[in-house]
């Protein structure tokens, strides 16, 4: 007699069940390592673009100075144009504002997904970490002089 297979056997179910949970018990720890590396590069990049921000403000009102007059940047604060977005300045560097680094960085809240909280300093957190204050960028403004920025990267616990 012939007779043909009709589906899997027991033992076969039983073989691919576990084949499938051992593959899900290695891929899910490595899956969340994944999320907390993903949120410490969105850190690091967001630190780089805070600079490099607050960098070429800098750059700008030192031109507006040299060049017009009267200069809409001044020593002390006053605003220089950024792809056409009026920056806040203190101390030639952008404020510790929304109308300063974050105007400066183009940063946006919703579409970054970052949670933005004034003060002094400002603190841009990582929407996702389960300890906010470990993983943010912190941004005080130029003290007079002028003298940099204070920019710090907290980025010891992203997960």
């Amino acid at each position: 007699m012939n007779r043909k297979q009709q589906g899997f056997t027991l033992i076969e179910l039983v073989i691919v069940i576990s084949i499938i949970g051992i593959l899900a018990a290695v891929a899910l720890p490595r899956y969340i390592d994944l999320q907390t590396q993903a949120r410490v590069a969105k850190a690091q990049g967001l630190f780089g673009s805070i600079r490099s921000a607050a960098a070429l403000a800098r750059a700008n009102c030192m031109v507006d100075r040299a060049v017009n007059a009267p200069p809409t940047c001044t020593a002390t604060g006053g605003t220089t144009n950024m792809d056409g977005t009026a920056v806040v300045m203190v101390n030639q560097y952008p404020d510790a504002t929304a109308a300063g680094i974050i105007a400066a960085a183009q940063l946006n809240a919703t579409n970054d997904a970052i949670t933005i909280t004034p003060g002094n300093p400002i603190l841009i957190a990582i929407n996702g970490a389960t300890t906010a204050a470990t993983c943010r960028i912190s941004y005080a403004p130029a003290a007079a002089g002028p003298v940099a920025p204070v920019i710090i990267l907290t980025a010891t616990n992203c997960s």
